[in-house]
């Protein structure tokens, strides 16, 4: 028990830093956290994968990363809104991750009011 207590522990320190990290930002975003910490099944080695929304974004997305400073062990993936619905319609495992165990740190577009 005391594991999955120190487990539940470190999920949550790593949820509130990114949600401090994308609380600063100045431009209307929507940030989810997808990948092992959305599922649960991270190790000392995974990062934290976080799919960011925004029309801010501009450019192909590695142009879209040299615009945003992740803090270390934060592996971004920036998509323009149109992007992310495009996937979404297409069932890609990413989009469909994030709609159904993302974890919403951040929803200013209102894509996951739903929930």
């Amino acid at each position: 028990m005391e594991v999955i207590k120190e487990r539940m522990k470190q999920k949550e320190k790593v949820i509130e830093a990114v949600r401090r990290w994308v609380k600063g930002m100045q431009f209307t975003v929507t940030a989810v956290i997808i990948g092992s910490y959305a599922r649960g099944d991270f190790n000392v080695w995974s990062d934290v994968d976080v799919l960011l929304i925004s029309d801010y974004f501009l450019g192909n997305p590695i142009e879209r990363l040299k615009h945003i400073d992740p803090p270390p062990g934060v592996e971004v993936i920036p998509l323009r809104i149109d992007e992310f619905r495009r996937l979404r319609e297409k069932g890609d495992p990413i989009a469909v991750e994030a709609d159904t165990i993302g974890i919403i740190v951040r929803d200013d577009l209102r894509i996951f009011s739903y929930r």
